[in-house]
């Protein structure tokens, strides 16, 4: 792999991005809804990847694997996310920001949220964009990875179908999903993407690139302690006293059979 060309490309996917997350800025301007951001996020992740892997193109099998994988995550999560969102109100997460930031928070907004969302999408991108430009040959590790990365992907796929089904269910108004994966964990869709990116590294790994291990360690802090577990729990136990007896039962993060 050429370290210059690297650079070169991971410069002009960052400049896409930034390109993207712009426009995505104003939009959400003029519709007063900074959520349109997650709606962006996995292509915010997804694009400096692929800028990368056109570059370096032909591709090597494990270069056609990672980006296959990410181009499929962006997709879905995309569509998920703006669907679950058509109708409705600013996010409350961002509603309290605005609160916090006014007045002009529109202009603050661009660096708080757009920005910084673009540095952090640059740093996840990390492994498929390392794997994709990769040359060394495909191993086991590779395989191992592939096989985590898609289990992680088909597991938040279901999670999040099978909550949206739920939601959905006017019969199941006010009680706590418990169902299917739900069962398992409180959060099996955040497990599924933290699994995913996962696997994604260590098929950067296996292509010589292990230094890419601060994206799943990013991605990881991020689900559990940032924009995940900890921001969703917060306040949800007095907004629904049977969550307690949920979280009593069921682990946190990693599937496990529910405690009687």
């Amino acid at each position: 792999m050429s370290t210059s060309l690297f650079i070169e490309a991971s410069w002009r996917g960052l400049a896409l991005s930034a390109g993207l997350a712009l426009l995505v800025w104003l939009a959400s301007v003029a519709r007063r809804d900074v959520s349109l951001v997650d709606i962006a996020w996995g292509w915010l992740v997804a694009l400096p990847a692929c800028v990368v892997a056109w570059q370096f193109a032909p591709m090597t099998p494990r270069g056609w694997a990672v980006t296959a994988v990410v181009l499929a995550w962006a997709l879905r999560l995309s569509a998920h996310i703006a669907w679950r969102h058509r109708g409705q109100p600013e996010d409350h997460r961002y509603q309290a920001m605005r609160a916090r930031h006014s007045p002009h928070f529109a202009l603050k907004s661009l660096y708080l949220v757009f920005a910084l969302q673009v540095v952090l999408g640059f740093v996840v991108a990390a492994p498929v964009a390392a794997a994709a430009a990769s040359t060394e040959p495909w191993s086991t590790m590779d395989l191992l990875g592939l096989a985590l990365a898609t289990a992680g992907l088909a597991i938040e796929a279901t999670a999040d179908a099978q909550l949206a089904r739920f939601k959905a269910d006017a019969s199941q108004r006010g009680r706590v999903m418990d169902q299917g994966l739900w069962r398992y964990s409180r959060h099996p869709n955040y497990f599924g993407e933290c699994l995913m990116w996962w696997g994604l590294w260590a098929m950067a790994a296996a292509g010589g690139a292990a230094w890419t291990i601060v994206s799943p360690l990013l991605m990881t802090w991020l689900l559990l302690r940032v924009s995940g577990v900890t921001l969703l729990e917060k306040d949800i136990g007095l907004r629904r006293p049977a969550y307690a007896e949920y979280v009593r039962r069921t682990n946190a993060f990693i599937p496990g059979r529910p405690r009687s």
